[in-house]
């Protein structure tokens, strides 16, 4: 018997009628696939209300998992083992409920319970894998440190108000797409805590929901005995790559399903090993248009990088399908009208799809890049942005995972070599094997660019790799089990008791290798100037303090305040707004760094509180009416940052330092706070 293809109707059609049809239920002659059915628009509805339920199920399972973890005084994860133990016991609880949903559908019981027993057991996944290492911590990975630091300012920023805004600077539209964080900021209103204290529980519940999503769209596809295991094993590589920067890693959970609805969507009605289909109308899905469409619309308002590369996988794709087309109509030296007007119908529907989808991505795009835009059309200032001006060692290698001697390794170079054997009849292996491809391209064009003083930071697209990789991985151990049925006889239990087995290893390696994430949240000190690890807090104890200082001071609320301090964790943990960024690196164009940090030499170098006082008021930029300075016996000093690319590291520190007479002026009210000195022009 024939397999039905993967794509033979849209990946949101009803279940069964992906083209790797799910397998019938044990009992069912010969175990054969079951016949794809006919997606009509109730099909499409039941779509759209599994996802609903995948979300809500998602959130309220790692709401209460989070509620619960933080109703017990646990011990730090860097001092003991409690919490990594009860990470792995939680764990092996999941799988064991996606081992029993697949069962369920596998003998047909309770098919309609097993999309939400699904979404539930991948969430509370996410939640203990996560949380229950975090517990006994207000911060999330890497707490308030690196990347973080910039993170959790967004957030913060989202949270003051629901206006798009750029994270730092004042009456500047965002650079940095605001839809993770805008969300986040509704997240925390709604919870009522300021922004950096729910940047843990917003980073976790969204990957839980997404890991939720990503699942029933597995199983919508591919039936439960599949799609459990895709989602198990796509989410727990993505836990290992990409939870540090949660909202990349939203992205891969859902878009690794969604790149088969994108394939799908390119290709039209068809079976893989048929090729693309034409003219435009009457061979087009619509529905996976759109849905690929909106997919890559929310990619945009989240995360430019991954939106790049989905967007050159979609090219790369509609390319192939091109090619395709073009040798199967013919390839006779003389080819005769009807081939050369197939030709033209395939490729022009072809491109049809890639523009359609691009069209309704864009419109989604403009609710967060609009503000932007229309400031770059207009030609507001920009100078000082260097985002890409980063190439660590790994951006400067190609990834291969499948060499590595490890679980990891193993099941990516199945995928890879699944891929190569499958491509041609198998929609999941073209999907699968196009954003591989296209990854590389991107590496290769990186670090070709590195030549002309710029990167594409692609060592960020690694856990999309990885997890394009392990989910045509999974379909690799499939062939590998059926393979081993017809040679071995029913080995069936001994194949799922080693996946099962694997899972559960891979799975509780997470922990330990986000060990540094994971104590660097329990040594950073937190918005309440404590320590998780109960040893004694940091300088940042006194931000409290100042915090209180300045409204007192200034008479302000926090949001009609501009600082300038280097001291950037006080700005994520208050809304205050900056005069200057972290670094050149993640510093909205519009904003000058590079002009903005010689204006505050220039204040430096000031000999009295007349000249500063001019130079503030003649800044083309708000200036500052709070100085947030460390003190040291040279004066009041400020260490800022100054890109060095293309050297690794890519930042300099270098010390500015005002003369403590300059603000001995009745203008300025100069307080001591520890080793801060706060200084508020009245």
């Amino acid at each position: 018997m024939n397999r039905p293809d993967p794509s033979r109707l849209a990946p949101l059609a009803p279940q069964g009628a992906e083209g790797d049809a799910p397998t019938a239920p044990q009992g069912t002659k010969g175990d054969a696939p079951t016949a794809p059915q006919v997606a009509g628009a109730s099909g499409y509805g039941r779509a759209a209300l599994g996802l609903l339920v995948a979300v809500v199920v998602g959130g309220v399972v790692s709401m209460a998992g989070l509620t619960a973890i933080d109703t017990v005084d646990w011990p730090a994860f860097n001092s003991s083992n409690v919490t990594r133990s009860l990470t792995t016991a939680g764990q092996v609880l999941a799988i064991a409920i996606l081992v029993v949903a697949a069962l369920l559908y596998r003998y047909g019981r309770a098919r309609l319970l097993v999309p939400a027993l699904s979404a539930a057991a991948m969430s509370g996944f996410v939640t203990v894998t996560i949380g229950m290492p975090l517990g006994a911590t207000r911060l999330y990975l890497f707490g308030l440190s690196v990347d973080q630091e910039f993170r959790t300012e967004y957030l913060t920023r989202m949270t003051s108000s629901p206006h798009l805004a750029d994270m730092t600077y004042t009456d500047l539209p965002p650079y940095y797409p605001a839809g993770w964080f805008w969300w986040g900021g509704r997240f925390a209103n709604l919870l009522g805590q300021p922004g950096w204290e729910a940047y843990k529980s917003w980073a976790i519940v969204s990957m839980a929901v997404a890991a939720a999503v990503g699942v029933v769209l597995f199983i919508r596809m591919f039936g439960a005995d599949r799609g459990v295991a895709l989602g198990l094993a796509v989410t727990t590589v993505t836990l290992l790559y990409a939870s540090p920067e949660p909202y990349a890693a939203i992205l891969v959970l859902i878009g690794t399903p969604m790149l088969i609805t994108l394939t799908y969507a390119l290709r039209g009605r068809t079976r893989a090993a048929e090729g693309p289909t034409g003219p435009l109308r009457g061979t087009t899905s619509w529905p996976a248009v759109v849905a690929s469409g909106v997919f890559l619309g929310i990619s945009a308002a989240t995360y430019t990088l991954y939106t790049g590369l989905f967007a050159l996988t979609a090219i790369v794709l509609a390319g192939y399908f091109v090619l395709q087309g073009w040798f199967a109509a013919g390839n006779k030296a003389t080819l005769s009208a009807t081939v050369r007007s197939r030709r033209r119908a395939v490729a022009l529907a072809v491109i049809g799809r890639l523009v359609a989808v691009g069209v309704v991505s864009g419109l989604i795009a403009l609710l967060v890049w609009a503000p932007y835009l229309w400031a770059r059309i207009t030609n507001t200032p920009a100078s000082g942005g260097t985002a890409e001006h980063y190439l660590p060692e790994r951006g400067s290698v190609l990834p291969l995972p499948m060499f590595g001697l490890d679980l990891l390794g193993a099941i990516t170079m199945v995928g890879l070599i699944w891929i190569l054997l499958r491509f041609r009849t198998r929609t999941v292996a073209v999907a699968m094997g196009a954003v591989v491809a296209t990854v590389y391209v991107f590496c290769l064009l990186s670090m070709l660019m590195t030549a002309l003083g710029s990167t594409l930071l692609s060592f960020r697209l690694e856990p999309i790799l990885v997890a394009a990789l392990s989910a045509a991985g999974v379909f690799g151990v499939v062939d590998i089990a059926r393979w081993a049925v017809r040679r071995l006889g029913d080995v069936r239990v001994v194949v799922g008791a080693l996946a099962v087995l694997s899972a559960i290893a891979m799975a509780q390696g997470i922990p330990g290798h986000l060990a540094t994430e994971i104590t660097t949240a329990y040594t950073d000190t937190d918005g309440y100037g404590e320590r998780a690890d109960a040893r004694p807090a940091g300088a940042e104890s006194y931000f409290g303090k100042l915090d209180e200082l300045i409204r007192e001071q200034t008479g302000r609320p926090r949001t009609e305040n501009v600082v300038l301090t280097a001291d950037f964790g006080f700005l994520s943990i208050y809304p205050y707004w900056g005069f200057q960024g972290l670094t050149s690196h993640y510093a909205n164009p519009l904003a000058e760094f590079d002009k903005r940090a010689a204006a505050i030499a220039r204040w430096a170098e000031t000999e009295n509180a007349d000249q500063l006082v001019d130079a503030l008021d003649r800044s083309p930029w708000a200036p500052p009416n709070v100085f947030l300075f460390r003190y040291s016996a040279d004066g009041y000093t400020l260490r800022l940052a100054e890109d060095v690319y293309p050297n690794d590291p890519n930042v300099k520190r270098y010390t500015v330092t005002f003369d403590p007479t300059v603000f001995d002026d009745p203008r300025f009210q100069v307080t001591e706070v520890g080793p801060f000195v706060l200084v508020v022009r009245r």
